[in-house]
C-alpha cells in the first residue's frame, strides 16, 4: 500500500515537472512510451522513415499539450491516441493512395473468447500472429494491437481512434475472424483466435 501511495506520489511530481516544461522528465517520457508510439506508427503501415517523422510530431504535440492532460484517461492512453491522430494525418496527407477505412459487413459476436495470443503456445507462434497482424486491414490492426498487446479497453480504444465503442468491438471480431483465416493453415484448424 506504501509502495503505491509512494509511484502516485512520485507520478503526479512527474506530471507536474512535465507541465512545468522539465526537459528531462520529458526525455523520460519518450524513452518509456517511443517503442509504444512507434508500435502505433508501424501498425499505421507507416514506413521506418515516415514512423520516425510521426514519432517526432507526436511527442512535439504531447510536449504542447501536457499542461492540459488531466488524467482522464492513462498518460499511455493519451499518447497513443495523439499518435494515432498524427500517423492518420499523415497518411492523409502524403499518402492518399491508402484507404484507411475498412470494410464491414455481418454482426458483431457477442461470445466471449479468448484472445489472438492465447492461441500461440511459443514464440515462433506468437511471431506467426503478429505478422499475421499487419496483413489485417490497418483499422482492424490498430484494434487488435491496442487490445491485445496494449490491453487498452474497448473505452481506451475508442478514445485513442476517435469512434464509436460499437464500432472498435467490430472491427475486433473482424480482425480475430480474419486472423482465424491467415492462421488456421500454420496452427492448426482447431486453433482460438479470439478473446
Amino acid at each position: 500500500m506504501a509502495e503505491t501511495v509512494w509511484k502516485l506520489g512520485r507520478q503526479e511530481q512527474w506530471l507536474r515537472l512535465l507541465r512545468s516544461g522539465d526537459h528531462r522528465a520529458f526525455a523520460e517520457l519518450i524513452d518509456k512510451y517511443k517503442e509504444a508510439v512507434f508500435l502505433c506508427c508501424r501498425t499505421l503501415g507507416l514506413r521506418e522513415d515516415e514512423a520516425e517523422d510521426v514519432a517526432s510530431e507526436t511527442f512535439l504535440a504531447a510536449y504542447r499539450g501536457i499542461r492540459w492532460y488531466r488524467g482522464r484517461a492513462e498518460l499511455s492512453t493519451w499518447l497513443w491516441s495523439i499518435a494515432y491522430r498524427q500517423g492518420v494525418s499523415y497518411l492523409r496527407k502524403n499518402r492518399k493512395e491508402y484507404q484507411l477505412e475498412a470494410e464491414l459487413d455481418g454482426r458483431i459476436d457477442d461470445s466471449k473468447e479468448r484472445g489472438p495470443v492465447a492461441a500461440a503456445q511459443s514464440r515462433e507462434e506468437a511471431a506467426m500472429v503478429w505478422e499475421a497482424v499487419e496483413r489485417l486491414p490497418r483499422l482492424w490492426a490498430m484494434t487488435v494491437v491496442l487490445h491485445y498487446r496494449e490491453r487498452k479497453s474497448i473505452a481506451d480504444i475508442a478514445e485513442i481512434m476517435q469512434m464509436r465503442e460499437n464500432t472498435v468491438k467490430t472491427y475486433l471480431f473482424r480482425g480475430r475472424e480474419r486472423l482465424k483465416g491467415i492462421l488456421a493453415p500454420g496452427l492448426g484448424e482447431n486453433m482460438d483466435v479470439g478473446r
